[in-house]
């Protein structure tokens, strides 16, 4: 909806909150405990680097092909990227390490929105799909988190839903370029996610569960503001 009223830029950005990893987290930590919640938390603090790869692989085979291959490609990419995270010693400084790298490097590796989008409007059941999918994917991390273990319940917490869900939407709707532009402002709103995913890990085996997720949202909110103002004073 955002992006249909103000455009790719501020969905993209908005895309990059932590509203699907934000409620697995907190589910986990009612359900599994804190030391299960902040290994879990760690691992998908490096996730950004997936979560990149996804974006990028996606940008550049909309540009030729249809979503459907293109989505291929990207989840073959998020697959690859996840497999060589899980294999990794991974701390909160070497996950917030990869993620910060990758961020750096991002915006050289995704292609160029070159296109016009066009504006074709979104029917009701589009949405509600959207809703479906987010809420059917925090249900199936927490149902089966034990099961994954904390290292692919941390990976599958960051599992590009919005951004799977948008770009398809959105390439189908609106054309490459649409979405092309979207995957290329969530790079910003990532920046949030860090700070959110941090925040848990650090925090969580220190205080409340209560205490902890409202502190990881007030940093995720002033990150996405801090984030947005840079990125409209640069562009």
């Amino acid at each position: 909806m955002a992006g249909r009223r103000w455009g790719a830029g501020v969905a993209g950005w908005l895309a990059g909150f932590p509203s699907l990893t934000g409620p697995v987290l907190f589910f986990l930590a009612l359900e599994r405990g804190p030391e299960f919640t902040v290994q879990a938390a760690v691992v998908a603090l490096s996730t950004v680097f997936s979560a990149v790869a996804f974006g990028a692989a996606y940008s550049w085979a909309c540009t030729r092909w249809h979503w459907a291959w293109s989505l291929a490609c990207a989840l073959s990419a998020w697959s690859a990227a996840a497999l060589l995270l899980s294999r990794l010693p991974l701390t909160p400084i070497v996950s917030l390490a990869i993620s910060l790298l990758t961020l750096l490097a991002a915006p050289r590796i995704y292609a160029r929105a070159q296109a016009q989008w066009g504006g074709s409007t979104m029917p009701t059941y589009e949405l509600l799909l959207r809703m479906v999918a987010g809420a059917a994917m925090v249900l199936a991390v927490t149902a089966t988190a034990e099961a994954l273990g904390t290292a692919w319940t941390g990976l599958f917490a960051a599992f590009p839903v919005m951004s799977t869900v948008l770009a398809v939407f959105s390439h189908r709707a609106n054309g490459p370029g649409f979405a092309v532009a979207l995957l290329r402002a969530m790079i910003g709103g990532f920046y949030s996610f860090i700070a959110f995913s941090l925040t848990v890990s650090l925090l969580l085996a220190h205080a409340s569960v209560a205490v902890t997720f409202v502190a990881a949202v007030v940093a995720a909110v002033v990150v996405q503001g801090v984030a947005k103002a840079i990125m409209m004073r640069i562009g």
